[in-house]
């Protein structure tokens, strides 16, 4: 049999129940709404940023720009701004839109550079590289107020025999505080931010172009003979001081040889830039080292003396034929070390084969009509170097 208030007990619990669920509902749907309306908070829609066109309060003298390219990890969006609420006593968003430059940052910052002064391609050309042009804002401490902080940093690069050179780099930036409802202090303070990474490389090219390797314009090689010859172990060549006898210090050595010299040649030398040249001071030096030459007594005579004294006249040819390899048309002036370095090795290796080939041909002075052909030979170079008269 069913207890009579059983059916009574059972609707009421399904009731409560029924209650506390309703209610539950209720409250999850007034949250999401909450949420949701927090989340899409009626905000004034904002137009890209332009960049005013307005003139430099200085004209670069030594670069124009030739190319921007753009490096920057966010290419997104030049801006990241707090939007002003719809309506007065709305709250202020705190999540930050992305506002890009008009047509696009890369293609805004370009045509903010060339319109900012006659460029003049005359003058050096410099890439500029972005590496960052960002406005970040977030909500003010203040209330009603919005902080912003922008940040710039470029690379500069010289376009020198078309590859790039790179010169130098600037990070700057600014920071600003501005009214929730007002934008007009953005664009003026990140145009001032750009103009301000121009600005420095204007001092720094000022202050470098005539004296910067990097920023060259040319090159000019100088030569200079070293004939300072003092009672020392080296004879440096010169025409008015002949090999002697006396210079042969070297305890002779056996073998079919009556006398042995070993003559050779080197430079040195340091670069300096003046009025934006390069100047290339080499200091070339043709030798014969007297701790290392030796003569037997028996050879002792003019006819021998001559043919050693044609080894050192061969080598003075070399060298002054190294001299006219080095000339500005045959040098970069990225790499001009590397290229003398190079034909100087060509020049000792050309120096040896020709000392092969006169000993070779003279039968070490033996064969007196070939040492006479060889004399006749050397003297005519060493007249058209102007070594001898």
């Amino acid at each position: 049999m069913t207890h009579p208030f059983k059916s009574t007990i059972n609707l009421v619990i399904k009731y409560k129940s029924s209650v506390i669920r309703y209610k539950f509902i209720y409250w999850v749907l007034v949250c999401l709404t909450l949420v949701c309306g927090a989340a899409t908070q009626p905000t004034v829609k904002m137009a890209p940023i332009v960049l005013r066109n307005m003139p430099l309060p200085f004209t670069p003298k030594e670069f124009y720009i030739a190319e921007v390219k753009d490096e920057r990890e966010d290419r997104k969006a030049v801006a990241y701004l707090i939007p002003a609420p719809a309506a007065p006593g709305l709250p202020l968003a705190t999540t930050p839109q992305p506002i890009d430059l008009q047509g696009g940052g890369l293609a805004g910052i370009r045509e903010f550079i060339q319109r900012s002064w006659a460029q003049n391609n005359k003058l050096r050309p410099l890439i500029i590289r972005l590496k960052e042009c960002k406005v970040v804002e977030t909500p003010s401490a203040t209330k009603g107020r919005v902080d912003g902080h922008i940040s710039i940093a470029l690379a500069y690069d010289y376009r020198r025999e078309g590859k790039p050179v790179h010169l130098v780099e600037y990070r700057g930036g600014a920071r600003y505080s501005r009214p929730a409802n007002s934008l007009t202090v953005i664009e003026p303070t990140l145009r001032q931010s750009l103009i301000a990474g121009i600005r420095y490389i204007n001092i720094w090219m000022d202050q470098e172009a005539g004296r910067n390797e990097k920023l060259a314009t040319g090159i000019q090689v100088n030569f200079t003979d070293y004939v300072r010859n003092a009672e020392d172990d080296t004879v440096f060549y010169t025409p008015n001081r002949p090999l002697k006898w006396n210079d042969f210090t070297a305890t002779p050595r056996g073998g079919k040889y009556a006398a042995l010299v070993f003559p050779s040649f080197a430079y040195q030398g340091g670069s300096e830039v003046i009025n934006g040249v390069i100047q290339l001071n080499l200091t070339v030096k043709v030798y014969v080292i007297r701790s290392s030459s030796w003569v037997k007594d028996a050879a002792r005579d003019a006819y021998s003396l001559n043919h050693e004294q044609r080894h050192f006249d061969i080598v003075k040819l070399v060298a002054e034929r190294f001299k006219r390899k080095i000339q500005p048309d045959s040098l970069t002036l990225d790499d001009y070390n590397s290229i003398v370095q190079y034909k100087f090795i060509e020049s000792f290796r050309e120096m040896n084969k020709m000392q092969e080939k006169y000993d070779g041909e003279t039968g070490h002075g033996t064969n007196a009509a070939m040492q006479e052909t060889w004399n006749s030979r050397i003297d005519a170079d060493l007249r058209k170097y102007g070594i001898k008269q």
